[in-house]
C-alpha cells in the first residue's frame, strides 16, 4: 500500500510554543502531500510578559530534552523548532549549535525557524530585504541584526506600534499580516521577510507577492521549505504559498544542495 494525501512518505515533528495558537494551523496549510506533522509544545517563558528579547532568550535557553524526546516517540524523519525570535534574539553562532543539539537529540536532521529564513533567503539569492513582525522594536533589532550577520541587509522596516503580550501576536489577522508588509516594503528591498510562527502571514504571502512584485518569506512557510528540500520530497507536492514554495525554487534548492546548516 502506498501513502494517502496526510500520511505514509514521512513525518515532520515539531517544536511549538505553549501559547502558539497559529503555526500548526499554518503546518496544515502547508503540509505535502503524503506527509504527516507530529507537535510538541514547549515552555519556560513568562506568559503575561510581554515576549521581549530576554522573554526568548529565557525560553531558547530552557531545557528541550524531555519536549525532544516526547517528539522523538513519533520517530520523526526531520525535525522543526518553531519560534523563531527564541534563537534570533542570541545571534546566527548560538542558532547553528542549538540547531545542532536539536539533530543530536532527535537522531535525525532539524532546522530552526531562524535558520529556516536564512535558508530561504540564500536561495532566493536576495540580499536587500524589509523586514517586519509583531515583535517589540528591541527584538526586532535583534532579529535584524541577526539577518545582518548572515549576510542580509534590511533596507525598510516596520515595528507595531504596541507590545502586543504573548497573545496578541496570534490574534492579528491575515489582513494585519499584510498591512504590516505593505508597511515595511520599499523599492530597494528584493524581498520581504514577515517574522513570527505566530503572526498568520502565510495567507497573506499570494496577495502581498502580487501587490509588490517581489517574494515574500514567513517564518512558517521557510521552516516547510527547508523540511521539504532536507527531506528531498516532490516539489509538485508542496502546496505553492510564495515563489519560495514553487516547484522552480525547491528544485533549484535540491539540486544546488543549498540547506539550512
Amino acid at each position: 500500500m502506498k501513502q494517502t494525501a496526510s500520511r505514509g512518505l514521512a513525518r515532520i515533528g515539531v517544536v511549538v510554543p505553549v501559547s502558539n495558537c497559529n503555526l500548526e494551523p499554518d503546518m496544515g496549510l502547508l503540509r505535502p502531500d503524503g506527509v504527516s506533522v507530529h507537535f510538541a509544545r514547549a515552555g519556560g517563558y513568562d506568559l503575561d510578559q510581554v515576549p521581549d528579547a530576554d522573554q526568548m532568550r529565557q525560553f531558547a535557553l530552557s531545557s528541550l530534552d524531555h519536549v525532544i524526546a516526547d517528539l522523538s516517540a513519533v520517530r520523526p524523519h526531520f525535525v522543526l523548532y518553531g519560534c523563531t525570535s527564541a534563537t534570533l534574539a542570541h545571534g546566527p553562532a548560538f542558532d547553528q549549535e542549538f540547531c545542532a543539539g536539536i539533530t543530536q537529540r532527535a537522531g535525525v536532521g532539524a532546522a530552526t525557524a531562524a535558520g529556516a529564513l536564512v535558508h530561504a533567503l540564500t536561495t532566493l539569492g536576495v540580499q536587500k530585504i524589509a523586514f517586519s513582525s509583531p515583535y517589540v522594536a528591541a527584538l526586532n533589532d535583534d532579529a535584524i541584526g541577526f539577518l545582518n550577520a548572515s549576510g542580509f541587509e534590511t533596507v525598510s522596516r516596520k515595528d507595531f506600534e504596541e507590545d502586543l503580550g504573548n497573545y496578541g501576536q496570534g490574534e492579528l489577522t491575515p489582513e494585519d499580516a499584510y498591512a504590516l508588509g505593505k508597511a515595511a516594503d520599499s523599492p530597494e528591498a528584493e524581498a520581504l521577510v514577515l517574522s513570527c510562527t505566530e503572526l498568520r502571514a502565510v495567507e497573506a504571502i499570494t496577495a502581498l507577492e502580487r501587490d509588490l512584485a517581489k517574494p515574500v518569506v514567513t517564518s512558517n512557510q521557510a521552516l516547510m521549505f527547508t523540511a521539504a528540500v532536507r527531506l528531498g520530497l516532490d516539489p509538485a507536492s508542496v502546496p505553492t504559498y510564495g515563489r519560495l514554495l514553487g516547484r522552480a525554487m525547491l528544485e533549484r534548492a535540491q539540486a544546488s544542495g543549498c540547506v539550512a546548516a
